[in-house]
This record gives structure tokens, sequence and C-alpha cells, in this order.
């Protein structure tokens, strides 16, 4: 039975694209030991075949023994029996193999870029990732699929070598020598196609993250005129992902050409030598039967050789691709238990901006440089890691020792950006689909969006489309802000963290959110990035930051009248022009 892989794949080895694949197959040994064991039984009944063949013709033909023949014809039937049996485990397990490292290797990326998204984005771009889950994992999950059938093709090679070289030492050498040789001279091509292969990955991401680009701005190219521009930029980088592509396949065409032509030439050359044994002698008639026999038989594993060889190319080319979005190894988390559970309602502390968010509170963080409160946010949140010094902490335990998922089910991350999903409305509020209708709506009079329901004509239930283009950048804020104040309801939800969330909305409207943001989050511990004097009149406390360290704190009204540099960074804010509120085009 075919089960998907564990909901937190282990973190394999990023050391090299080479102990990646190891790592990964280590991940799933039994299936890939249960795949090995049946590729080899399934290979040696077929190996044996020719063997059983030749002894069977010189039992019937040359000394007459028709027992032994009917025992042979017997055996050939349950070889052949045997070979189909094992033949459909074997496909059935590199199935399973093949699924299971394509499923591990997306489930890896995923979670990676969900632990670690601002990292990721400044490491690898949005089309590589995608590259990466859609073509480095199936071609890495190649290399697992032939893996039965690799090892089934050595062990026969090796028994077919051993009875060829007590049959006829010459011959015996001849094939021992041979297809060795054969599989040095594809590796004589392997490094080339490596290096074509990696420069065509690398532009299909380049290519995939441009249209994603154009796709996600394209009302922007249309406001602009600039469809045109793009339009040829797009052809261009096509053209280079198109050269790639056949530099790679002049490559590949030689290597499958070396696949037909060198067995081809071995294969006569063994042929010859079995000939000249029987006129010399030296092979009776099933000694020659067995030769060609073998001949025929060889083609298998040598045509294995060589695919394994292209798929391990393949594979170490995705290994690396997948190495550059996920980064280097990374501590494993630590398990439920390894350390102390911070105690609920604890204090948050950044040491890097010298931050404390006190329990129980609404608090305002200010910024003259936006960019700060969002880097401290993410910390919190275990997206991103300081540059230098200690993690954040929450209630006296250092965030980098407590389990990913445990930091996100304990505080909450209201991004700037108002991210909507096609489906239902009432899915984008509460997509846990653990509140009833009531708690929704209150939610939404929180972020005073029941004008954006009343335009709706099924209300909750309306789908809406994909990022929610039908809504204004202000109406998507705010039902934004209504899934984030719903989440926070949750019981083990301890911290929530809102990043700008009234920055597109009129003064009238964000006058009315920050007043029921702070009856909607009374005693509960809460977090607003924003220098908007109507959301920092209605925290219970503000904390100024300056080059990235606090240099002040108190309320809204304290610090206006204490302190300049506060005073001007409020002041500029209150400069600034909200998206129109009407529903988008």
């Amino acid at each position: 039975m075919i089960t998907l892989p564990d909901p937190a794949p282990p973190a394999p080895s990023t050391d090299s694209p080479t102990a990646y694949i190891v790592s990964m197959g280590r991940a799933q040994r039994r299936t890939l030991a249960g795949a090995v064991l049946i590729g080899i039984v399934w290979m040696a009944a077929q190996a044996a075949i020719p063997v059983v063949v030749g002894n069977t013709v010189n039992a019937g033909l040359v000394r007459d023994d028709h027992r032994d023949l009917v025992i042979g014809c017997l055996l050939i039937v349950a070889l052949g029996i045997g070979s189909g049996l094992t033949g459909m485990l074997r496909h059935r397990f590199a199935a399973s193999n093949w699924l299971l490292g394509a499923l591990r290797t997306q489930h890896l990326i995923g979670h990676h870029v969900a632990d670690h998204g601002l990292a990721v984005a400044g490491r690898a771009t949005t089309g590589e990732v995608v590259q990466a889950v859609s073509t480095d994992a199936p071609r890495f999950a190649d290399l697992l699929d032939i893996a039965a059938r690799t090892a089934g093709s050595l062990v026969s090679f090796a028994a077919v070598s051993v009875y060829l070289l007590r049959m006829d030492v010459l011959i015996g050498l001849f094939v021992m020598i041979g297809i060795p040789a054969l599989a040095a001279g594809s590796i004589l091509l392997v490094r080339p196609l490596q290096a074509r292969q990696s420069r065509q990955r690398a532009a299909e991401g380049g290519l995939t993250s441009l249209g994603a680009d154009t796709v996600a701005g394209l009302r922007v190219l249309r406001g602009i005129g600039g469809e045109d521009q793009f339009t040829a930029r797009y052809a261009e980088r096509s053209q280079q992902v198109r050269r790639a592509g056949v530099g790679v396949a002049g490559v590949q065409s030689l290597l499958d050409a070396a696949q037909v032509l060198l067995p081809g030439l071995f294969l006569a050359g063994l042929t010859w030598l079995a000939a000249h044994g029987v006129l010399d002698g030296r092979l009776g008639l099933g000694d020659l039967v067995t030769v060609y026999a073998v001949t025929a038989f060889l083609r298998l594993p040598l045509e294995t050789f060589t695919e394994a060889l292209s798929k391990w190319v393949r594979a170490r080319v995705a290994a690396e691709r997948i190495i550059a979005v996920t980064g280097p190894s990374q501590p494993a988390a630590p398990s439920e238990g390894t350390d102390p559970a911070p105690s609920p309602g604890g204090t948050l502390l950044d040491p890097a901006s010298g931050l404390t968010v006190l329990p129980g509170l609404l608090t305002g963080l200010v910024s003259a440089r936006p960019e700060t409160g969002i880097e401290i946010t993410d910390r919190f949140a275990r997206l991103a890691a300081p540059d230098s010094g200690p993690a954040a902490v929450l209630a006296g335990v250092p965030l980098d020792q407590m389990p990913a998922d445990q930091v996100r089910r304990r505080i909450l991350l209201s991004e700037a950006e108002p991210w909507l999903f096609s489906g239902p409305l009432r899915d984008q509020i509460d997509p846990l689909g653990h509140h009833p209708d009531p708690e929704v709506l209150a939610a939404v009079h929180t972020a005073d969006a029941e004008d954006v329901l009343t335009g709706l004509p099924e209300g909750l239930d309306t789908t809406i489309s994909e990022r929610g283009r039908d809504f204004s950048g202000g109406q998507r804020q705010r039902l934004a802000l209504a899934r984030a104040v719903l989440l926070a309801e949750q019981p083990e939800v301890e911290v929530l963290l809102l990043v700008e969330p009234t920055s597109a909305v009129d003064a009238h409207t964000e006058a009315r959110i920050a007043e029921r943001l702070r009856a909607a989050r009374a005693g509960r511990t809460t977090l607003v990035v924003s220098a908007s004097p109507l959301l920092l009149d209605r925290c219970d406390r503000v904390v100024l930051l300056a080059e990235g360290r606090v240099v002040a704190e108190g309320t809204h009204r304290d610090l206006l009248h204490t302190d300049e540099r506060y005073r001007d960074v409020v002041v500029r804010s209150e400069t600034r022009t909200p998206e129109p509120l009407e529903a988008g085009r």
C-alpha cells in the first residue's frame, strides 16, 4: 500500500548533490530495499533462462536425454512465470519509490518555503521554486525508480560473467571487460551533459520567474502600455531556453546513440567469438545456443546501465537546484518536549532591537524605516533569523529552540500584503472552518468590511477570483484583517502581529477599525507595526525604533509631546494617500 511521506519530512543533507541523493534515499530505505530485492530476483530469473535453454538443448539434441529435456522445459516455464510475477512486483515497487521520492521532495520544499519564507525569497526566485517542485522533484525520483533494475542488472551481469568464464575463458573475459568498458565510454558524455542540463535548468527557472512576474503585474502593464515590451522580453528568454534545450538534446542524442551502437558492437563481437568457439571445437551446440541467448539478454543490463547513468546525471542536476532553493543544512527542529515550552501569556522579546511586547497589551511599533518593523515581525514568526546575535524569545524560551509549527500556532502574523485566494469568501476569512457565521461576521465588523459583503450577491458564499482581483486594495486589506482577527481567536494563539493593517483605507475607516480592534483585542497580546496616529492613539503602549533599536516608548500622546523623532515619523505618515475603496476593475 502506497502512503504519503511524513507530514514533517526529515531534513536531508545539503552539503552536496550526492549527499542529498544518499540522504533522501535513506529516508525511504525500506521501499528501496524491497525494490532492490525484487529487482535482483526478477533479473536473475531472466538471466537463468539462457543458461537453462542451452543445457536443455544439450540434453535433448546432443545427449538425447528425454528426462532432462522435459525437466529443462518445465524449468523454463517456471522461470518465465517467476519473471512475470516478480516483474509486476518490481514495477509496483518502482512506482512506489518514484511517487514517494517526488512527493517527499515536494513536501520538503513546501515545508522549507513555509518555514523560511523571506530567506528563500532572497536566495531563489519564484520560478526556481516552481521548477524545483514541478521538474526537479520528478527527475530526482527517476533515479529511485531505476534503482531496482540497476541492482538486478549488476547481480545478473556478475552471475552471467562467472558462468561464461567457466564455459570459455575467452568469452568470459570478453564479457567481464567489455561491459565495464562500454560504461566507461558513456561516462565521457556525462560531464558535458550535466553542464548543459544545469544551464538549461537555470534558464527554465528564469523564464518561469519572468512569466510569473508578468502575469502578476499584467494589470499594471496594461495601464502603462508595457505589454509589447514584456512580450518581447519573454520571447527572447524563451529562445534562450530553446537554445539551451537544443544543446542538451545534442549531447543526449549522442548518449542515446551510444546506448544503441556500443552494445550492438559488443554483442556482435560476442557472437563472433561464440561462433568461432564452435568451429574450433571449444564449444558445443548447447553452449552456442547459451551464448546467443545470453547475448540477447545482455542488451537489457547494458541499456539499464546507460539509462541509469543518464538519470544519475539528471538527478544530480536536480539535487543541485533543490539545494539552491532549500539552502545549506539546518539543524533539525527539536521535537516536542525536547526543550521546555514557554508558558502561555509570556513576554515576547527581540534581542536584536531590544523590543519587548508585553502580554495582554496592544503595542504599536513605529520606525522611520518601515522595513525594520517588518524584519522584527518576521523574526517573531520565525520566517527569518537575526543577522547576528540571539533569536527572539517567548516567555524566556528562544524561538529557534521551538518547533516551527509550535511557533506558528502561538504567534500569528498578518503581513502587509493582503493575499486572498480563489474560492468562497467564507473560506478566505475562516480558512480552518472552525467558526460559525456570527463569529465570522463579528471579525468582519472589527475590520469594518460589512460594505464588502453588502456588495456581493451571495455574501459569504460568493466565490471570489484569484488573489481577490475583484476587490480594491483597501477591501482586500480589510478582509485580510478580518481573517487575522478571527484566526487569533483560536485558543492556542497567544500573540497577533499586524503589519500596516490600515495603510490602504481612508481616515474615517481607519478610525473605526482602530477603535474596534482595540475592543476586540482587549486583554490579548497584539503588536501593530504602523505609523498611523489613528491606530497608535488606540494602543496601550507605543515603541519607537531608530537605527534598528528601541529609543523611546510610552503612549502615543506622550511621545508626540516629548520626542521630536516620533513626531517626524507620525507627521510624515499623515501625508500618505490611501487607495480608493471602490472595487477594482
